[in-house]
């Protein structure tokens, strides 16, 4: 999913963001011992016991919290904790069950397809007390599979392996064919051919189970206080000011060992906030990292730092001048020094990243190597594409999320490569973030700065998804039929290291090619309370808070 700048990371690099808009687990005090996502064990069957103190963390108003449009990280921190699906991903990236009693019994049909038949547990409710079905399970699916004929960005790219789904985003039919109800506790998924990775896509949000009867009973404000299935439940959303996430002492995989969940979303300097016991979390900013990082310094012994399975970068509308000519997305690329902004900018806070594919993602490629920069080369290539100079390229803009009178100071300096090493003067437009989305889902943006964190910890979830060029996740526009052939190809292979070389050849090709300009790979920078426990970096988006506990 896109990370803030698209959603919840921040401006060129994602510096400690995820740490202070996620609530990261860790700590295996919460749950049962039979629960999935807390495979150690240990206490906490008592529910909300002991729980005298309010989690305090900053966060940022949700795009939506309709598990059927979630495409952002924003959207998602929340939206993991408000609901669940059948399965789910653990703190050690397994796919676990959910909803669902146990893994799914898969059946490979005469014709090609295969059938995931799941049985839901017994104990699986909804915060009002209702417990799940089959055909909840049903009725969300085909939900989001018809609102990607208008509003979900996502429906098709997550649940579109399953047999009728595109006959239903693409509006040929009302219901997916591959869904059916056996009976009132089982459900079976058919997919069109036997594909590694499907499992992983049903932990996305877009196959999270709502409530039907207040979906349809109030459809334009249902998600103010959604009646989920999840670990927590909302209590209060006060635009621009703060919302509360209560415990959910029925959760089926052991309920929240920390009662409440405060996120303040009114802004200010996080740190001071932290300092005046406001905050039990705080990200770090480069204006800090020196001083969190010193061990001279009191926050030093509660610093804390991790990586996570994300990618910062320049996206190119390669289907609009100038950026429909490679060479000039090339020049763009070389023109960069992102060791420097790295080490002078960003104070080495977050790695260089050496292709698409980050470290610790299967398949990922340490022999992979973005364009490097070469500003001589940079300047040849300009010449060289049809444009011909940069005085030919015409009026060049970048979009990123923001409301500031200035561009952050990555973005900044970038500009200022431009400028200097290729001569172009480099406009930037800041948009909300609501707005930037529609744009970039829209095609309308002609370059822009963002972020991606991976939903599965697998490379079809950036590889196919952003770059196959009829996915409706590739917002470059991109289209190379190597780049296709080689991605359909890894959908079906079964022979996990062929699949893996599938992508990383891929990922040569589109580098090459340049849609993106690489720039960082995530890392969380964060300062915590000492009182707060099981606050630890997580590398994708997770159900984490019930593991957190505030002495």
């Amino acid at each position: 999913m896109t990370s803030n700048p698209r959603g919840f990371l921040f401006s060129i690099i994602f510096i400690g963001v995820a740490a202070f808009m996620m609530a990261c687990g860790g700590d295996d005090s919460g749950g049962g011992g039979n629960d999935p996502l807390n495979p150690n064990g240990g206490s906490g069957s008592n529910p909300g016991a002991g729980v005298d103190a309010d989690l305090r963390l900053v966060g940022g108003d949700p795009i939506t919290l309709d598990p059927a449009l979630a495409g952002d990280e924003g959207s998602a921190t929340y939206i993991v904790e408000l609901f669940g699906g059948l399965v789910t991903i653990d703190r050690n990236l397994q796919i676990v069950p959910d909803l669902a009693e146990a893994m799914p019994q898969v059946t490979t049909n005469a014709d090609g397809t295969q059938t995931y038949t799941f049985k839901i547990r017994r104990d699986a409710l909804f915060h009002d007390g209702r417990p799940v079905t089959a055909e909840d399970v049903r009725y969300s699916l085909n939900r989001t599979a018809k609102l990607g004929q208008t509003t979900s960005a996502t429906a098709e790219a997550y649940l579109g392996d399953i047999v009728g789904a595109r006959d239903v985003t693409r509006g040929r039919a009302d219901e997916v064919s591959g869904l059916k109800v056996v009976d009132n506790s089982t459900i079976s998924i058919t997919i069109d051919s036997p594909k590694a990775y499907f499992l992983a896509k049903l932990t996305y949000p877009t196959a999270f189970v709502v409530d039907k009867q207040q979906v349809e009973a109030n459809p334009r404000n249902w998600t103010r206080k959604p009646n989920g299935t999840g670990p927590f439940k909302m209590v209060e959303w006060r635009l621009n000011e703060r919302i509360i996430l209560e415990a959910n002492n029925r959760y089926h995989l052991g309920a929240p060992t920390v009662g409440r969940v405060l996120f303040l979303l009114a802004g200010g300097s996080v740190l001071t906030q932290y300092e005046n016991d406001e905050l039990d979390v705080a990200g770090i900013s480069t204006l800090d990292i020196e001083r969190v990082q010193s061990t001279r310094d009191p926050l030093n012994a509660e610093y804390k730092t991790g990586p996570n399975l994300s990618v910062s970068y320049i996206g190119f509308n390669t289907k609009t001048p100038p950026f429909d000519d490679p060479k000039v997305r090339q020049a763009f690329a070389m023109s960069i020094d992102r060791d420097q902004i790295a080490r002078v900018v960003l104070k080495n806070m977050a790695p260089v990243a050496n292709g698409i594919m980050m470290p610790g993602l299967p398949g990922y490629n340490a022999q992979s190597k973005a364009l490097a920069f070469d500003p001589a080369r940079a300047k040849q290539l300009l010449a060289e594409s049809k444009y011909g100079s940069a005085t030919g390229l015409g009026t060049v803009t970048i979009t990123e999320i923001g409301g500031g009178a200035n561009a952050g100071v990555a973005t900044q300096a970038i500009l200022e490569m431009w400028r200097n090493n290729l001569g172009v003067e480099v406009s930037i437009a800041q948009t909300e973030a609501a707005s930037f989305f529609d744009d970039l889902d829209r095609g309308r943006l002609q370059m822009f700065d963002i972020g991606w964190i991976m939903d599965y910890p697998d490379p079809e979830d950036i590889i196919d998804l952003l770059f196959h060029s009829t996915s409706r996740q590739n917002n470059t526009g991109y289209s190379n039929p190597q780049v296709d052939s080689l991605v359909t190809q890894a959908r079906t292979e079964q022979d996990q290291t062929k699949r893996f070389q599938l992508y990383q050849q891929a990922e040569q090709m589109i580098i090459q090619d340049a849609p993106w300009i690489p720039l960082f790979f995530g890392r969380d920078h964060y300062v915590v309370k000492p009182n707060v426990k099981g606050y630890e970096p997580l590398p994708i988006v997770l159900p984490r808070l019930r593991y957190i506990t505030v002495e």
